[in-house]
């Protein structure tokens, strides 16, 4: 078997009513932040909200009889494992999934939900992998692998049909890259249709393992990334062969370019972006000038992310933007001083979130008081204002 277009349109026919057809829409708010023009495919609109659906269910659907009464099995981070379990439960198809230990509470719970058993094993997904290749084994199951296999390659590149389908002049595609699935069913489908489209791959700077390869060296990957759903240490074979020739570069995106992507998306799209989700975004933030003027086609991959994490990383948004700050007054503890200070911050306009009252620590004077304020402005110009009136009204503020 192999990966062209006439596979890819044949995945496409067979998914025909059985997924949606998600929308592919331009956002002006992030084409003015990026400088590219921005068009998003929102895959967090399946129902599963990722695009794996689409490569687990073309695999699905090509078993034979015999292959789904024995039950199928899978490795997964945890997209692929809903999107398999979801169908398999459609189609009468028993189904186990194998998840790292590291894998979102929330994905582990929705795979459990939609009738999967869960095993969980493994601090990584190549580890799950190991274990999942063991139980196949072992209970005689048919592996439905997560990207190393050309019928879910297939099914995934019907995302670039359809973006190409809505918008045939697209002249970049940033791909988010894991084990290599998704770009290679993109690529192949984008370059058949358009030979002058570029494809860019976009992996996390901790988990190098696409742009190793391509180098010959050993990838060194390790560390929490919150784009955990492509925090894979090997690209597939497969893939690889596949994608390698069709991609024009690979592009390694550090940690605050995917909790920005994430906290944009909330903020300027109102949809709920997961972190690997968000690679495409990130891509554009980390390096504008690669896509400056280009008519850029994002692929939204998922929105499955832990909502304490979304919390966290909306906070830590607010924080960086400078719309959420930490300031510590020393003053004369007399009566009335927090008093002050809170009216004069209510009078430029901010709120006070929190308020920590020190009288003990041994840096302070014995007849001063510190106090620590965490405060939510506007913007960082706002912040610089707020702390200038503290320091004119003689509180000298620091930011901690």
């Amino acid at each position: 078997m192999t990966l062209t277009l006439d596979t890819i349109r044949a995945a496409a026919d067979r998914l025909h009513g059985h997924i949606e057809r998600t929308p592919l829409r331009r956002s002006r708010t992030l084409s003015e932040i990026t400088g590219a023009e921005v068009w998003v495919k929102f895959e967090n609109l399946q129902f599963t909200a990722a695009y794996k659906e689409r490569g687990a269910l073309n695999k699905l659907l090509l078993l034979s009889e015999s292959d789904r009464k024995r039950g199928v099995i899978a490795a997964s981070a945890g997209n692929h494992s809903q999107g398999l379990a979801y169908h398999a439960a459609r189609l009468g198809v028993p189904v186990t999934v194998v998840m790292p230990r590291t894998t979102p509470f929330v994905k582990v719970q929705q795979t459990r939900a939609l009738g999967a058993e869960v095993v969980q094993h493994g601090e990584s997904f190549d580890e799950a992998n190991e274990e999942a290749l063991r139980l196949g084994q072992q209970r005689a199951l048919v592996p439905v692998l997560p990207f190393d296999d050309y019928d879910v390659m297939a099914g995934q590149g019907t995302v670039a049909l359809e973006m190409l389908e809505d918008q045939p002049d697209l002249e970049v595609l940033p791909v988010p890259i894991g084990g290599g699935g998704l770009i290679a069913g993109m690529a192949t489908a984008a370059k058949a249709l358009n030979p002058d489209i570029s494809i860019v791959g976009v992996e996390p700077s901790m988990y190098p393992s696409f742009t190793a390869r391509m180098a010959g060296i050993e990838p060194k990957v390790g560390g929490q990334t919150v784009a955990e759903g492509i925090a894979v240490k090997s690209v597939g074979e497969l893939t690889y062969e596949a994608a390698a020739p069709l991609i024009d570069e690979v592009l390694l995106i550090d940690e605050p370019y995917f909790e920005q992507g994430v906290a944009l998306y909330a903020t300027v799209e109102k949809t709920v972006a997961e972190g690997a989700g968000a690679a495409s975004l990130a891509a554009l933030l980390a390096y504008p000038e690669r896509f400056r003027g280009k008519k850029a086609g994002l692929v939204l991959t998922g929105g499955n992310i832990d909502t304490r994490l979304l919390a966290s990383l909306l906070t830590r948004d607010l924080v960086r933007a400078q719309r959420l700050v930490s300031l510590r007054l020393i003053g004369d503890d007399r009566p009335g001083l927090l008093a002050n200070t809170s009216a004069l911050i209510a009078r430029m306009g901010a709120n006070i979130i929190e308020v920590a009252h020190n009288r003990l620590a041994l840096d302070v004077p014995a007849k001063g008081a510190e106090f620590d304020l965490m405060i939510e402005t506007r913007d960082a110009t706002h912040t610089a204002e707020i702390m200038d009136a503290l320091a004119q009204a003689g509180y000298q503020p620091r930011r901690i």
